[in-house]
């Protein structure tokens, strides 16, 4: 079994480029990751696989029974009061596999994100469909809720659609990965780690041709030049104007000339010169390379000279009906630290107060994980007032994390993404001390994550990072502080 679509065309309407071009792709029994920029056609894709979106041109083919898992969970799925009301074996496993409570079947609107994310998910398994597209299924959840999910769609057996950021999750089901950019799409084998592999590979690649034709077209066109100057001395010689009529050699010499062909040699030569440019102009237009910011961002930026950024005796905070259980704490000047914990652990309770102990002396960046209308009004209008030469180096910052700068000035509203992104480069130019961010991927595509890894990878100050995504706190943490539960609530450890 499997899927296929043909030369897919999908324009939305008003949109002044299309969201699919000619799409061309199979899907097998197993996971397909789909994969790409925010706005780049992955759900389009994802709805057209489904038979929810019809398109412009092409086909969809054959026609299967199809379910598709919005990123949005807070809508019941359609099949919610059947599967509550089920007990057969399928039904009871999953319910075990995604750590299900039974009253949660009865109460979908108060549950929270995360659960209501496992109920999605096992509603769609239960119905055992041909095709399954889940889109983003582990944005905004924690770990064991990434876990539990995770487990539950790899016993799918059918044609399963990924539309995610999350790398270990792509790297766990996929075994192939759909790249998805400006409409076009290209299938490449493996987890997301080796397709990406592969897609960077064939970037060097295509950089390389890329100059080698510049280099060969620079090179016919000097010839081509010399070529078109020789032509045009040779044209001269034909003509007998300006030779004396009475000087009959330089008269001979001239028709000798013309009639051993030698006249239109240099002319012929000069058209084909011309036609080999006019070649190598046209692959050097199909060889497009997308283009990639790599400058340093933190050339001015060095650890504090104060050793010790902030400290904190042993403390418990209170999350309610349960407290966190906090032990003595150091961030270092150059300290890079990942907090980990499920949701509801106490994460950003921790975060808020040290935040609000750090001595004011000390240039602090701070970036909640959901930034209030006050910040976004403040962030917008502070890039705008920028001199010239500060605002084009944040906007540089931006382009470096994956986003068009021009948009960020268009208007009076920009994605959460952005708007973190937007905070992030306003703050480099204060030089801070400590960088302090709170769940900084939530709203990012696949670019913009690997983009921010490397900018916060490079930072030579402290940082404090709070993230699910295993893949960022790795790459961007030497420590980690881990939050768990206890029996007498949580507790937060250190290695």
């Amino acid at each position: 079994m499997q899927l296929n679509l043909s030369n897919i065309e999908y324009a939305y309407p008003s949109a002044a480029e299309p969201a699919l071009r000619g799409v061309t792709v199979t899907f097998p029994q197993g996971w397909t990751g789909i994969v790409g920029d925010n706005g780049g056609g992955k759900t389009t894709l994802a709805l057209m696989a489904c038979g929810l979106l019809q398109p412009d041109a092409g086909t969809v083919a054959p026609q299967l029974l199809s379910i598709y898992c919005a990123q949005d969970a807070t809508e019941p799925p359609i099949n919610l009061e059947g599967f509550a009301l089920a007990y057969d074996a399928a039904a009871m496993r999953l319910r075990r596999d995604l750590a299900i409570e039974e009253e949660w079947l009865w109460r979908y609107g108060t549950l929270s994100g995360g659960q209501q994310k496992r109920l999605q998910v096992a509603c769609a398994l239960w119905a055992s469909p041909d095709v399954l597209a889940v889109d983003e299924p582990t944005n905004h959840v924690d770990a064991a809720t990434r876990h539990a999910i995770s487990a539950a769609l790899s016993q799918f057996g059918g044609i399963g659609l990924l539309v995610s950021h999350d790398r270990a999750l792509l790297d766990r089901l996929c075994s192939q990965c759909l790249f998805v950019s400006h409409g076009v799409a290209t299938i490449r084998p493996g987890g997301y780690s080796q397709a990406s592999s592969q897609a960077s590979l064939e970037r060097s690649s295509l950089v390389h041709a890329r100059a080698s034709a510049r280099k060969e077209k620079a090179r016919i066109e000097r010839e081509a030049q010399r070529r078109r100057e020789e032509a045009s001395r040779t044209a001269g010689k034909r003509s007998l104007r300006g030779i004396d009529k009475h000087d009959n050699d330089a008269r001979h010499r001239n028709r000798v000339f013309i009639v051993s062909g030698k006249d239109g040699q240099a002319g012929r030569l000069s058209s084909r010169m011309e036609g080999r440019l006019e070649s190598v102009g046209a692959r050097l237009a199909t060889l497009r390379v997308e283009k990639r910011y790599d400058a340093d961002v933190w050339v001015d930026a060095a650890p504090s000279r104060r050793k010790v950024l902030y400290r904190m005796e042993p403390e418990r905070l209170s999350l309610g009906n349960v407290a966190l259980h906090v032990p003595a704490l150091y961030i270092g000047n150059a300290d890079h630290i990942g907090l980990v914990g499920d949701n509801g652990a106490g994460k950003t309770t921790l975060i808020k107060r040290i935040v609000g102990g750090i001595t004011e002396v000390t240039r602090v960046l701070y970036i909640p994980q959901e930034p209030d209308e006050l910040q976004k009004h403040t962030a917008l209008d502070a890039v705008r007032s920028l001199p010239s030469a500060q605002r084009g180096r944040a906007l540089s910052v931006i382009a470096q994390l994956n986003s068009d700068p021009e948009r960020i000035l268009e208007g009076d509203t920009i994605s959460p993404g952005e708007m973190r992104k937007l905070m992030l480069a306003l703050g480099i130019l204060e030089s801070p001390e400590i960088i302090i961010m709170d769940e900084p991927t939530n709203h990012l595509d696949l670019g913009s994550i690997e983009a921010l890894e490397r900018l916060l990878s490079a930072y030579p100050g402290a940082l404090l990072l709070v993230s699910h995504d295993a893949s960022l706190v790795e790459a961007a943490t030497s420590i980690t502080w881990s939050i768990r539960e206890t029996e007498s609530g949580y507790a937060l450890t250190v290695s």
